[in-house]
């Protein structure tokens, strides 16, 4: 969990049914099993992000459901970009959440029914830098070492559907040991 806050939660809820960068924000969405968010582009049992799609159609789609948690907008504001919940493009913008300290297989559950697994980071582009030139150089870095780091969020399927709303909460169920490390998907 992330210093200040008792219980992880849903800040804002965000879809798009076409291919934009953004989504819109929503008070509720519905979650598929299986498939993802309704009435989302990205909602399906195969890929549909238009590069992996281009690679191979047939691939399962491990990324039904973007996150990001919201403290990544307040350090990005602090070094003069405004981003809003949904502008990167996630469903879900959490709070008091570590998501990138989570390793893969973690299931989240949202509110009182849904449960999502996460399976890996989300690689940001450079689209992002469509919505504030330089911004993908604070979403994705190297450190000292010369490893990338990923800052624009995790990817999860939808293990259990139903309804989520703003302010619910999220629960953390850790997979079994040994742990893996998010990775790109």
């Amino acid at each position: 969990m992330a210093e200040g806050f008792d219980t992880p939660s849903i800040l804002a809820l965000a879809r798009s049914d076409a291919y934009t960068f953004s989504k819109i924000r929503e008070p509720s969405l519905r979650l598929i099993a299986g498939q993802g968010v309704e009435g989302d582009a990205h909602c399906g049992e195969t890929v549909k992000h238009r590069s992996r799609v281009a690679a191979d159609p047939t691939q399962p789609n491990l990324r039904q459901v973007h996150l990001i948690q919201s403290e990544l907008f307040v350090e990005l504001r602090d070094e003069g970009f405004e981003v809003e919940p949904g502008a990167l493009g996630e469903n879900i913008t959490t709070r008091g959440l570590d998501l990138l300290a989570l390793p893969t297989g973690t299931l989240l559950g949202l509110g009182t029914d849904a449960s999502i697994e996460v399976t890996g980071l989300r690689n940001p582009c450079g689209q992002i830098n469509g919505l504030h030139d330089g911004l993908l150089a604070m979403v994705r870095s190297r450190n000292e070492r010369g490893d990338v780091v990923r800052r624009a969020g995790v990817m999860a399927v939808v293990v259990v559907g139903g309804r989520i709303e703003t302010g619910h909460s999220i629960s953390v169920t850790l997979p079994r040991e040994p742990h893996r490390p998010l990775e790109c998907v």
